[in-house]
């Protein structure tokens, strides 16, 4: 049974790539995520906030040495400016050489200097790929969606110029048109396209009236989003697909190729079952080809896609008609008292 898939141009031996989170910081849980099958693991994010903090706590350090001679302040200027992200990029180089198998790196970044220099120092530091975060949080009422969109295309192509190495993009699905967004960074040169980015919400605590930030960990049906965009994309851009949120077992990965997607990024399947659930998916797909009379997952990618389902309706508004039209159906299932 082949299930080799091709992701940013990297031969993974599977689908199932770990996504940035706490767990893929920590080298000794890197080894045992790649033990239990993982064909590539994206390391924990690096964000700007981290980056300029840590200026900042340099800029406080050279500043007490202020009153003190140059010559004195030289002698610790050095040091000083080897402080900050450069610790980040030491792990990450260790983690590059403890595993066997891709590691891709995560940047989340705001200014366009922080972006291209870190892009650069991740690709220094063993980085197979790149896959970068775009999050853009409006607070102006004066500026557009265009706008905010011709800034992400540009850092693009700027971190292309910059690294030799794939680059990829974890989106939020909060475009007005994602497929239009998606074609117009796929003609800029993104080697592939994460579907979706879960992104951290405020909530708030009705008894302390105060805001808390709660672990948002997916649910099994947050892949259906995925899924659709997964399956209006396979066949119509050049970079890869991957699919991200509520993937929790071998069943979800095997619907996501169906649809058309290269790869799947699991999460928060790993939290709640550990590092074992992905042997588990492995051998649920395995099982699901054998029984079907795949041999490899190319036999069956992009069947149910947009592009190649029998059904011209699958993936467009008349699905949501026909289920209002048949909204009594829910009794059968749910039966009121």
């Amino acid at each position: 049974m082949n299930i080799s898939t091709n992701y940013l141009g990297l031969k993974l031996k599977n689908p199932i790539v770990v996504g940035a989170c706490n767990l893929t910081s920590d080298v000794e849980m890197l080894k045992k995520l790649e033990e239990a099958g993982a064909g590539a693991i994206v390391y924990k994010s690096l964000f700007e906030e981290q980056i300029q903090l840590e200026n900042l706590e340099l800029h406080q350090h050279m500043t007490d040495y202020d009153h003190r001679n140059a010559e004195m302040t030289d002698l610790f200027q050095e040091d000083l400016y080897e402080a900050g992200p450069e610790e980040f990029l030491m792990h990450f180089a260790e983690a590059k050489k403890a595993l066997n198998i891709p590691l891709i790196a995560s940047l989340n970044c705001v200014y366009d200097d922080t972006w291209y220099t870190y892009a650069k120092k991740l690709e220094e530091a063993g980085a197979d790929a790149l896959e970068v975060n775009f999050y853009a949080v409006p607070t102006d009422f004066d500026v557009d969606g265009r706008g905010i969109l011709n800034e992400e295309l540009d850092v693009i192509e700027g971190i292309k110029k910059v690294v030799n190495i794939p680059v990829s993009v974890k989106l939020s699905p909060f475009y007005t048109n994602p497929l239009y967004t998606i074609a117009e960074m796929d003609r800029r040169g993104a080697a592939g396209f994460v579907l979706f980015n879960r992104l951290f919400q405020p909530d708030i605590n009705i008894e302390t009236e105060k805001h808390h930030f709660p672990y948002n960990l997916s649910n099994e049906i947050d892949n259906r989003l995925a899924l659709r965009f997964a399956g209006m994309l396979h066949g119509n851009v050049k970079g890869t697909i991957i699919a991200n949120q509520g993937i929790f077992n071998g069943a979800d990965v095997i619907k996501m190729i169906l649809a058309g997607a290269d790869a799947v990024q699991v999460v928060s399947t790993l939290y709640k079952n550990g590092p074992k659930q992905i042997t588990k998916m492995l051998q649920e797909m395995e099982a699901w080809m054998e029984t079907k009379g795949y041999n490899t997952l190319e036999d069956f990618k992009g069947k149910l896609s947009n592009k190649r389902s029998k059904d011209p309706f699958a993936y467009r508004r008349a699905q949501y008609v026909d289920i209002l039209m048949k909204s009594g159906e829910i009794f059968k299932q749910y039966p009121m008292l």
